[in-house]
């Protein structure tokens, strides 16, 4: 089978199981393992039904990084549960599902699925650097539209967006975000900056939605060629387009940083990071399999460990 790597934007595969699922799926000791069972049934029925035959759990070492923060203060703002000075924020994460996380890191490493974060930075950004720089297919598979930055036919990296749920999973690639968006991936970051994006607490442009967010950028190429035209008296950009610009001039300054994927981080080979999938063998499927019996998770240990022994 030709090598084809999948990335998990794996906090919203498990958020989504976590409230797909009733949360009264719970151990003997009742802590809630809906969001455990979830997000194992999605990586057995993804890494069969793509042919992945390298996985990657890309984690929010920090799901708000500081320095996204200074550029932006409004960033995530609304997501915040505690503030800290010098360590990052804590994000609104319901009790039951803040549970889960350490099995979910102990299941995921038993099965030999490789975890990857990067300090200061967050799980798109562990993303965008492997999308960009290796040299065979990727999927990216995710709920966040922002990741469509790195959908590139030519290196043949897609987006699995997974935002109507597993049943309804959308495969995106260049052509599908400007059939969709009318904008070229490459232009997508800008795109998102001009028209806000209120659940990362990204403000937009006033009066400037998508549909004119894309006009613009097919006019200007680019948020950096639009704002060259709106300083240049003779471009011929209507009067209220100038006006708009210039009264956000600040945003739009700072936002750019904000919104791309950082694609140059120094993270660990996928051969360091031990990404190839294999069958889970010896003490270790043991372990998994008594966890599976004492964390009650039914038949999703099993349905993983089947579709990791189709890997050999």
């Amino acid at each position: 089978m030709p090598d084809r790597l999948m990335l998990l934007d794996t906090a919203s595969l498990y958020f989504r199981a976590f409230y797909g699922l009733p949360d009264t799926i719970r151990r003997p000791d009742g802590t809630p393992v809906n969001a455990v069972r979830g997000l194992l049934d999605m990586i057995a029925r993804l890494t069969t039904d793509y042919h992945a035959t390298h996985l990657v759990a890309c984690w929010d070492d920090d799901w708000r990084p500081q320095w996204r923060v200074d550029l932006l203060p409004t960033y995530k703002a609304h997501r915040v549960a505690e503030a800290h000075t010098g360590a990052p924020d804590v994000e609104v994460v319901p009790d039951a599902l803040e549970a889960q996380l350490p099995m979910i890191r102990r299941v995921l490493g038993l099965a030999g699925i490789a975890i990857v974060g990067a300090a200061d930075h967050e799980a798109d950004d562990v993303v965008g650097t492997y999308a960009s720089n290796t040299a065979f297919p990727v999927d990216v598979v995710t709920g966040d539209r922002d990741l469509f930055q790195v959908c590139d036919d030519g290196r043949q990296v897609r987006v699995i967006y997974t935002a109507r749920g597993m049943r309804n999973l959308e495969v995106y690639t260049e052509e599908t975000v400007v059939t969709r968006y009318r904008v070229l991936p490459q232009q997508y970051a800008d795109y998102a900056t001009l028209r806000g994006d209120a659940s990362d607490g990204l403000p937009g442009v006033a009066g400037i939605g998508e549909k004119t967010a894309a006009s613009l950028l097919l006019k200007y190429g680019s948020l950096e060629g639009l704002l060259e035209a709106a300083d240049d008296p003779g471009s011929g950009m209507a009067a209220p387009v100038r006006a708009k610009l210039a009264a956000a001039a600040g945003y739009l300054e700072a936002a750019p940083a904000v919104v791309r994927l950082v694609r140059d981080l120094a993270l660990p080979t996928l051969e360091e990071a031990g990404a190839r999938l294999h069958p889970v063998v010896g003490g270790r499927r043991g372990e998994l399999e008594r966890l599976a019996a004492e964390w009650n998770l039914g038949g999703s240990v099993q349905r993983l460990l089947e579709a990791l022994d189709r890997t050999a």
